[in-house]
């Protein structure tokens, strides 16, 4: 590994969650090496732990040390057969990366398993999954106007792709090929797109009668989902491990699982912070943290039966009616969310996503 690459993993250990968060979204990896001011490796701290430490209430704020598994495997720069070694460690701990460490524990390498089982990762899982994904692609998406004034919201184009092929792409990747639409909106345009492309993957859809609200159409899902199901807006794109997500949700046994994104909101104006009605200070244009609903779900199947059929009701109040009586998780993630819903977003995504296609 080159230099400047080594050094794009290395963290200090007073460096903040987000500032680690940050870096990890930076370098496109999943895992960060840390070292005292010698480069003398000390712990590991991977996208999970931060996942899991937000989740346990961690502020953003807090020194990454808290954070970090201090211990960890390594090898010695030394070490013979080496190669076969770190192919054999790799297989039997699924551990994509392993440091190389000299006398004194100083990093001088990582080795990546790309670089021991030659080639990058595959387009395609080995393992196809049974479990649907509802992709919601009825709305009129008016915040797109006058583009879907002509064309549903659905088939707005990242490059020379519409948004939902590059969708059903991503799960694809993950081995997740079957597909329900929601229809409503110009759906005559979605159902010609699909049915006269050669996609390799299950596509079903079922059509609103009237407008149904942002979740009301999951009720006409009643027999056709028997099993854990992703529900996906069609302006959403994630470019993260869906099953991972599915993963989390199992694990956390929750009925609903929402994927959330960090996001850092800055108040363009000075706030006033009071005291008994008396100025206590000054917050001069302040930033807060927050995790942002990404538009991205795993349910149970029985989360249907909360939607009477025919009726109109949105995601946030399904949300609330399910939280009152069973358990929702909460998968948050930092960076690779791209909300492409609105003129703002989609023109600020445009260029990132472009590269993360033609990658």
């Amino acid at each position: 590994m080159d230099k400047t690459k080594l050094k794009s993993l290395l963290i200090a250990p007073d460096m903040t969650i987000k500032q680690a968060m940050k870096q990890l979204s930076d370098g496109g990896g999943k895992i960060l090496f840390v070292v005292d001011k010698n480069e003398k490796l000390i712990g590991t701290v991977t996208d999970g732990d931060i996942r899991r430490g937000i989740i346990k209430g961690y502020g953003f704020s807090e020194r990454i040390e808290s954070l970090m598994k201090r211990e960890f495997l390594s090898i010695k720069v030394d070490m013979q057969d080496k190669e076969e070694y770190v192919k054999s460690l790799i297989l039997k701990t699924k551990i994509e990366q392993i440091p190389v460490l000299d006398g004194n524990g100083i990093i001088v390498d990582v080795i990546l398993w790309t670089d021991i089982l030659a080639g990058k990762k595959q387009l395609r899982a080995n393992k196809l999954h049974s479990n649907r994904i509802v992709i919601m692609a009825g709305g009129k998406g008016t915040r797109l106007d006058p583009f879907t004034k002509i064309f549903p919201k659905a088939l707005i184009p990242i490059g020379n792709k519409p948004v939902i092929e590059i969708i059903m792409e991503r799960f694809f990747q993950y081995g997740f090929h079957k597909f329900i639409y929601t229809l409503n909106y110009k759906k005559e345009y979605l159902k010609l797109f699909l049915k006269e492309n050669n996609f390799p993957y299950c596509i079903d859809w079922v059509e609103e009668e009237d407008y149904l609200g942002t979740a009301g159409s999951l009720a006409l899902l009643r027999d056709k989902i028997t099993e854990t199901f992703f529900v996906v807006n069609c302006d959403s794109l994630l470019d993260i491990d869906f099953q991972e997500i599915l993963n989390w949700h199992k694990e956390h046994k929750a009925a609903m699982t929402i994927v959330g994104c960090h996001n850092e909101v800055k108040i363009p104006f000075g706030v006033l912070q009071l005291s008994d009605g008396r100025l206590e200070k000054i917050l001069e244009k302040p930033a807060h943290d927050v995790i942002i609903n990404t538009g991205v779900y795993v349910m149970e199947s029985h989360i249907i039966s909360y939607i009477s059929e025919g009726s109109q009701i949105d995601m946030n109040k399904l949300i609330d009616i399910v939280a009152k009586k069973e358990k929702i998780s909460v998968f948050p993630i930092y960076g690779g969310w791209f909300d492409i819903g609105q003129w703002d977003e989609y023109k600020k995504s445009i260029g990132k996503l472009g590269c993360l296609e033609n990658e």
